[in-house]
């Protein structure tokens, strides 16, 4: 857990593709020798891995900010939400009236 002040590092993107790069290349071994080779945290780079193979190989879409990946919400989820709202709706409806 965070301690209060504590300052955190932030990669740019770039670097990240390239340092996952030469990790799956085999440039400098397994994971813990490249994050070594770039002082970075094991945990680090492992996030980044796990990230980029969920991804499919688009670190591009992960957010450099903590937290997580978010894709923006289009007008067609609004509209999905919308009729599962409306559904739930009547269901409920039809629950009070057997009452």
């Amino acid at each position: 857990m965070a301690s209060k002040g504590q300052k955190f590092d932030s990669y740019t993107i770039e670097f990240k593709q390239k340092v996952i790069d030469e990790y799956k290349s085999g440039k400098y071994g397994g994971y813990f020798k490249v994050a070594d080779h770039y002082s970075i945290s094991r945990a680090t780079l492992w996030n980044w891995i796990v990230k980029d193979r969920k991804q499919g190989n688009q670190i591009n879409d992960i957010d450099n900010k903590r937290g997580r990946y978010k894709r923006p919400i289009t007008l067609e989820d609004y509209k999905e939400r919308y009729e599962i709202l409306k559904k739930y709706q009547a269901f409920l409806k039809a629950q009070r009236e057997k009452k």
